[in-house]
């Protein structure tokens, strides 16, 4: 396989290439979760202390879906917020998930992923210097170039700490 952060056809070109790296990373977290149970899904590290997969794929799609709509200029729906929130529970922590299978989160992602492609067809080079709040009580700013670049990194960072959890889960006396 090729790796270039090439555009997409139907995007500006540097609206493309930051789509681009989304899209590789959301490619590789498919990979990276591929095949797993239910049981390492659930999995919250030794001592139940870590957040599980399930936990972190939720939190990556809805950090995403806050981002594409703070991309289209637009608040979050209320359905949207009680079908994939909170952010946060009242514990200041990503709230449980159990039980929800990957391929359910990671179809829902990849509608997320979907919509962010769509809002991106829209953006206008120009449009990346927008600038958007973001935090939990919007009290930072970013342009939406930085938004989209975020995306991609965050989805990384999560990454690594899945991979960290599948290898805990691989030596875990119980799996």
């Amino acid at each position: 396989m090729f790796y270039d952060l090439q555009g997409q056809p139907n995007m500006s070109p540097v609206v493309g290439m930051l789509f681009s790296a989304v899209k590789e990373n959301n490619q590789r977290l498919k990979l990276i979760t591929e095949g797993i149970t239910q049981d390492e899904v659930d999995y919250k590290g030794p001592d139940n202390s870590y957040n599980s997969i399930a936990q972190l794929i939720r939190h990556l799609l809805y950090v995403d879906l806050n981002w594409v709509y703070r991309i289209k200029g637009e608040s979050l729906p209320h359905h949207v917020k009680e079908q994939y929130g909170p952010m946060i529970d009242r514990n200041n922590r990503l709230p449980m998930i159990m039980g929800m299978s990957v391929s359910t989160l990671m179809s829902d992602y990849e509608d997320v992923i979907k919509l962010l492609e769509d809002t991106c067809t829209q953006l206008t080079d120009r449009d990346l210097d927008k600038v958007v709040h973001f935090g939990h009580e919007n009290e930072k700013q970013a342009n939406i170039k930085w938004g989209l670049w975020h995306i991609a990194d965050h989805s990384r960072y999560h990454q690594a700490q899945i991979n960290q959890l599948r290898k805990w889960y691989k030596m875990c006396p119980s799996s």
